[in-house]
């Protein structure tokens, strides 16, 4: 095992400061009312994560969709569950606030008193599956394929799914562009969309790379599938593919 060198971890520093950048110019209509950019305020706690575990030559990335309110957007890691980023992935750094933020959905760092369901289950999984989490990324990563939270008035989540064309469009090639460039420094033999969003897209940015494109069920409890069992369906699936 090995942290990232030198090399890797700069790449992955330009290919966020660049897709920082290209989202710095979108701009997002109602019903979208607030939103989030954890590689901004919590961007400490992305650096922090790429720097300890990212490495050149994994097998997998696995590859959300985008951040939720109680995981990425506490902690600038993906799927980052507070108990699982701060006591298993040992990355406990300041986090700031967003410029604008919801009343409902304060970003509190990792003293966030609500976990993210799926970021309990998917790093629960990997804890299970490999014990350390060096173990764990000297085969996986973890990414986001969008790091951006999307917020209505009420508060409730809007997905990149469900924005209009146009911006969907705008943010699709910002995203693709940052993860055509994240398989770039790591090489990884697969990208495993978690959920159907995230495969769809990888197909897409992906197409014509010679990287092989799977999928894992999502952990979220809005999956009644997952409810029923998620540890035991990505453990099947990531068998099928050789990966454990």
């Amino acid at each position: 095992m090995q942290d990232a060198d030198g090399a890797t971890g700069a790449a992955l520093r330009a290919i966020t400061d660049r897709l920082m950048d290209d989202l710095a110019g979108l701009r997002f209509a109602p019903p979208t009312a607030f939103v989030y950019d954890p590689l901004d305020y919590a961007r400490a706690g992305w650096d922090a994560y790429c720097a300890r575990y990212a490495r050149a030559g994994v097998e997998a990335v696995l590859l959300g969709m985008n951040p939720g309110p109680f995981g990425m957007a506490q902690t600038g890691v993906p799927f980052g569950a507070v108990p699982m980023v701060r006591d298993w992935l040992g990355i406990d750094v300041p986090v700031g606030r967003p410029a604008r933020e919801h009343p409902k959905r304060p970003v509190q760092g990792l003293a966030c008193p609500r976990t993210e369901v799926s970021g309990l289950r998917l790093w629960g999984f990997a804890k299970e599956v490999s014990q350390t989490p060096d173990a764990f990324f000297d085969r996986f990563f973890v990414a986001n394929y969008c790091p951006l939270l999307f917020l209505e008035d009420s508060g409730r989540n809007r997905t990149p799914d469900a924005l209009p064309i146009a911006e969907r469009e705008a943010l699709q090639s910002a995203c693709d562009r940052a993860l055509q460039g994240l398989v770039s420094v790591l090489r990884p033999r697969f990208v495993i969309g978690v959920g159907a969003f995230a495969e769809a897209r990888a197909r897409e940015a992906l197409a014509g790379t010679g990287v092989a494109i799977a999928r894992i069920a999502h952990p979220s409890p809005a999956n009644p599938a997952a409810n029923r069992g998620w540890t035991g369906l990505a453990r099947t699936s990531l068998q099928d593919l050789g990966l454990l």
